[in-house]
């Protein structure tokens, strides 16, 4: 496996991330959708087993099971080997204690005591201007300052100026 090493952030990172966006699903006898969980850790312990050490989640993949799925997989050892992310569901955030609410179900669906890389999921220009309204960048200054996370970034899905503006920000 190939690493990249990011000596600013005193970081080494796979060149392969695994993103769980989209873990197999099976269909219970009471006709629900869920995660196929064993196949789902297999293909963590496989990836991690293999090198990868960046494993990409959020709130609300895999019908909100995904984060819950993670947390499973990197029991026994596993969370010491790689660097988690995952993301702030900002449609969901109405006020700053939305955020709070959160973030501490996260951290217990993850089983962990603090995320590497924690993302404002799907920014837009509209969302950026809400959640700095609700005190977004606050909140992200003080999970750093607790250690309870180490990166505070964001995924985007707007224009190009639309971009500038939140980095700019």
């Amino acid at each position: 496996m190939r690493y990249r090493n990011i000596p600013k952030l005193g970081i080494k990172v796979s060149a392969f991330g695994l993103g769980c966006m989209r873990f197999p699903m099976k269909t219970t006898e009471d006709g629900k959708t869920e995660v196929d969980y064993p196949l789902a850790e297999s293909i963590i312990h496989r990836a991690v087993d293999g090198g990868v050490n960046y494993l990409d989640t959020a709130f609300v993949y895999s019908n909100g099971q995904n984060e819950d799925v993670v947390g499973r997989a990197l029991q026994g050892g596993y969370r010491e080997k790689v660097c988690l992310a995952t993301k702030l569901p900002t449609w969901q955030c109405e006020k700053t204690q939305d955020m709070y609410d959160l973030f501490e179900k996260q951290l217990k669906a993850l089983r962990t005591d603090h995320i590497d890389f924690y993302l404002i999921h799907s920014l837009s220009a509209d969302k950026w201007e809400k959640m700095k309204e609700i005190g977004v960048r606050e909140f992200l200054d003080e999970l750093k300052a607790k250690k309870l996370i180490r990166y505070a970034c964001f995924s985007f899905h707007d224009s190009y100026e639309a971009f500038e503006h939140i980095l700019n920000d």
